[in-house]
């Protein structure tokens, strides 16, 4: 687009928006959260979620270090306290709708169920996970104020009780914060 294109363009929009009470931060800022993981239950597992709005969905990208070469399963958590050294004080799977468990890709899984990643022989990994959620919204599936668990074992995704997903130790936990 030449400059003088821009120009118009700016030129119209910018009005409409300061209009409709928005900043010019506003329109090209989105909501987005992260959560800084942190080791428990004796691993060496560090990292970061950060969660993007992607259309009506909200997209997580957790990249971590110091993982058990393998699977590790990934959920979100009803409590967003990471206090406990086992991680336990994040309680159990966010679970707003009741729903049993499941991996992401099934028709029926928890609005916190993230499926697994495949930590390298170095440790690292990664994990891109779409989720049905909201970021400061408030209403029920809003990720802010709930926790992420990184866990020991791959989620089996069909395991109900007594643990959703058989996904072994919390390894890791972090707190979900907007940004």
């Amino acid at each position: 687009m030449n400059a003088t294109r821009r120009e118009r363009l700016l030129r119209a929009v910018v009005p409409l928006a300061l209009g409709a009470g928005c900043t010019i931060g506003q329109m090209t800022q989105e909501k987005r959260a992260t959560a800084q993981m942190e080791a428990r239950s004796g691993s060496t597992i560090t990292g970061t979620a950060t969660f993007v709005p992607s259309g009506t969905s909200v997209t997580l990208e957790l990249v971590v270090a110091g993982a058990s070469p393998g699977p590790h399963g990934v959920h979100l958590h009803a409590t967003g306290d990471c206090s406990d050294p086992n991680g336990a004080s994040a309680g159990g799977h966010w679970n707003p709708g009741m729903a049993n468990h499941g991996l992401p890709a099934a028709t029926m899984h928890h609005l916190g169920d993230c499926g697994n990643f495949e930590a390298a022989a170095d440790g690292t990994g990664k994990l891109t996970c779409v989720g049905s959620w909201s970021i400061g919204t408030g209403d029920m599936t809003d990720i802010v104020g709930k926790a992420i668990i990184i866990h020991a074992n791959v989620d089996d995704g069909v395991s109900q009780q007594p643990t959703p997903g058989n996904a072994g130790a919390r390894q890791a936990c972090g707190v979900i914060v907007a940004q």
